[in-house]
């Protein structure tokens, strides 16, 4: 009968390998993480900066008493509504 204390060979190489597997996975999830802000998110957010685009509308609220868009001006009937169930 083995030694239940000692692991095997094999299961001592499957742990050390897990262990380096873990750390390169963090600082391959970190490089991603970075290239793709770097690279995508960052100049995107740059440029809307620059141009002065205001995607949510929001520089408007001020000026206006409140914030309600009114979505639809198509009066109801029975065509629509068999369209939107």
């Amino acid at each position: 009968m083995t030694d239940q204390k000692t692991p095997s060979l094999g299961r001592r190489l499957l742990n050390g390998w897990t262990t380096i597997a873990g750390r390169f996975a963090l600082v391959q999830t970190l490089m991603i993480l970075v290239m793709t802000y770097g690279l995508l998110i960052g100049p995107v957010g740059l440029a809307l900066a620059i141009g002065r685009s205001d995607l949510l509308a929001k520089r408007g609220l001020k000026a206006v008493e409140s914030a309600w868009l009114d979505a639809d001006t198509a009066k109801p009937d029975l065509e629509r509504a068999k369209l939107l169930s």
